[in-house]
């Protein structure tokens, strides 16, 4: 059955240092999480086995790393990260970032923490 979701309905939880995320769609082909990243928060670096992921960014600017390159995303932009590929998402602004993450298929249980290198 089909039934509309919100911000203020999805399933809530806090990650890192007091960021929140909203599950949109929380599936095990599809995950959509809307993200709030509060200034000068990052999440650790990591790849995910199975999953590729896309960032795309509500509001705010983040700072991603995709395989040792560095980008900046803005307002209505967004990468794609393929499964087996390091990367780690930044917010070195002033500002709260949102953005939605979508992962096919979820990455939950999917993640290993990786060190720069």
């Amino acid at each position: 059955m089909m039934s509309k979701i919100s911000k203020g309905s999805a399933e809530h939880y806090i990650w890192g240092a007091g960021n929140d995320g909203w599950h949109l769609v929380k599936g095990q082909e599809l995950s959509v999480i809307h993200e709030r990243m509060l200034p000068g928060t990052s999440e650790v670096r990591h790849v995910h086995e199975h999953s590729r992921q896309f960032f795309f960014i509500l509001s705010g600017t983040v700072t991603i790393e995709v395989d040792g390159e560095v980008e900046e995303l803005t307002a209505h932009e967004g990468i794609e990260v393929p499964p087996g590929v390091a990367h780690q998402v930044m917010n070195k602004s002033e500002e709260d970032v949102e953005l939605l993450v979508i992962s096919q298929p979820t990455s939950k249980g999917d993640r290993i923490e990786k060190l720069l290198q």
